[in-house]
């Protein structure tokens, strides 16, 4: 054991001698065989010793280059194995040491020279994509089945990490980096940047900072890395950063503990809603919903219409704003502080004496009696509804009659019978600024949310929810 030789696996970097560590140029020198693909010598002709055997070979020999390794180094050589990038990431470290287990090499000595990968190259011409967490996808499926690999790409748009792309495309693989796109525009905005770097810290070096929307497709090979932000990235001309979140630190002062709660959770669920490039007008009173529910599927059941979060703000804030609620749950859901600051009457029916008889004399529930008699009162208040689909639908019959005109309506009541239908009935009503929970789902808790996004419409530029907690 003690005569056999040495296999040192190098990696070289990305190419450029200068970001090549001592560590390697010195094994590199002092190699007596230095075996590789041959693309990759021309990155070490000016540091090896004149005696060297350079041994090269073709693409796709990557365990008939890592035997004849094992060869010489049994015939008591110092044998290099080079790499490009780090050795350990897509390169030969792993064959080598797997090879020196399973063909039973394990008494030659194995070494493994860390070098700077092509994806960190690549990050730092880009100026800061992978100040977070991270991973690297190899889209080639010569060794790893592309069920497997799709797999993998769907858990990092999931995990929302930043991640770069190995072997986006070859003349025989055309379609996978499009199917990539593809699987990560269900979890991430068109907008999230996209680095692309070809020929990294070599002469040929090109870059061009996109998005998941804007790939050029074309201009991509087995060259380049991809390196893609998570939803917090953004980009700066030709640079990307991913925030590591120091600023995020940087909150409004002397704000109390349930409300610096709620803003952190309001920057959570901004992160992992599938499409955060909306208007702020969806955008604020959708992040109370999820915050009210811990249900995501609100991104795809809640309309609003254009401007109501403003419209209603504004007449929330004018001293005689007036709330009709169809329940009293709804009434206690919106938030004491804000109405009593504001001077917002808000008033549910259902206890008024009126209510009971008027029901019994026309053989409608309570709540439709409650909404009859309260649009007679306040025509022209908010009208919102958690609860009941019928008394959802007793509105929508008065609008349609004339009788009543809303600054607003709140629908959102749950449940299965006549539910969808009353808001189907809502919506069809374009003269009337709106909010529907459309579906089966609803509740008061999320009628009395939508209510508190436009009392406190004023903080969604800020991002400070709970003003008034």
């Amino acid at each position: 054991m003690a005569g056999l030789g040495k296999i040192t696996v190098v990696g070289l970097g990305p190419g450029d001698l200068s970001m090549m560590t001592h560590q390697a140029i010195d094994a590199i020198k002092n190699a007596e065989v230095i075996v590789g693909y041959k693309y990759y010598f021309q990155f070490v002709k000016s540091i090896t010793n004149e005696n060297v055997l350079c041994v090269d070979t073709g693409m796709k020999k990557e365990r008939e280059r890592a035997r004849i390794a094992f060869e010489y180094a049994h015939d008591r050589k110092r044998v290099v194995v080079i790499s490009s990038g780090d050795s350990g990431i897509y390169g030969m470290a792993p064959l080598i040491e797997e090879m020196a287990v399973k063909d039973h090499n394990s008494e030659v000595a194995v070494e493994i020279v860390p070098g700077i990968s092509a994806f960190q190259a690549a990050a730092a011409v880009l100026g800061a994509p992978i100040g977070h967490d991270l991973c690297t996808i190899s889209l080639s499926d010569l060794l790893t089945p592309w069920p497997l690999i799709e797999r993998r790409i769907e858990a990092a748009a999931i995990g929302d990490f930043v991640t770069s792309i190995y072997n986006p495309k070859s003349k025989g693989r055309y379609w996978q980096l499009k199917r990539f796109v593809e699987i990560y525009k269900k979890h991430r905005s068109g907008n999230t940047p996209v680095g692309v770097v070809r020929q990294v810290a070599r002469e040929e070096q090109s870059v061009t900072v996109c998005t998941l929307d804007t790939i050029d497709f074309d201009s991509i090979d087995m060259f380049t890395i991809l390196v893609v932000g998570n939803s917090q990235s953004y980009s700066v001309g030709n640079k990307i950063i991913t925030p590591r979140g120091y600023y995020n630190q940087e909150e409004a002062p002397s704000v109390g503990v349930g409300q610096s709660i709620m803003i952190k959770s309001f920057k959570q669920i901004k992160s992992e809603l599938k499409n955060p490039d909306i208007s702020l007008n969806r955008m604020w009173p959708l992040l109370h919903l999820v915050h009210t529910s811990a249900d995501f599927d609100m991104e795809n059941i809640f309309y609003c219409d254009e401007h109501v979060m403003e419209n209603w703000h504004k007449y929330l804030h004018s001293g005689s704003a007036v709330v009709i609620t169809d329940v009293t749950m709804v009434k206690s859901g919106i938030r004491k502080a804000a109405i009593e600051r504001l001077g917002v009457q808000v008033k549910c029916y259902l206890s008024d004496e009126r209510t009971a008889a008027l029901a019994k004399e026309k053989g409608i529930t309570r709540t439709q009696a409650g909404i009859r008699l309260a649009s007679e009162d306040h025509p022209n208040a908010i009208y919102a509804f958690g609860n009941a689909p019928t008394a959802l639908i007793e509105l929508t019959e008065l609008i349609r009659k004339g009788k009543v005109s809303p600054t607003g309506v709140v629908a959102a009541p749950v449940g299965f019978v006549n539910v969808v239908e009353s808001k189907h009935r809502m919506k069809s009503f374009d003269g009337v600024d709106k909010c529907v929970v459309e579906g089966r789902k609803g509740g008061s808790s999320l009628a009395a949310t939508i209510l508190n996004a436009a009392l406190s419409y004023d903080d969604a530029v800020q991002m400070l929810p709970g003003r008034d907690l």
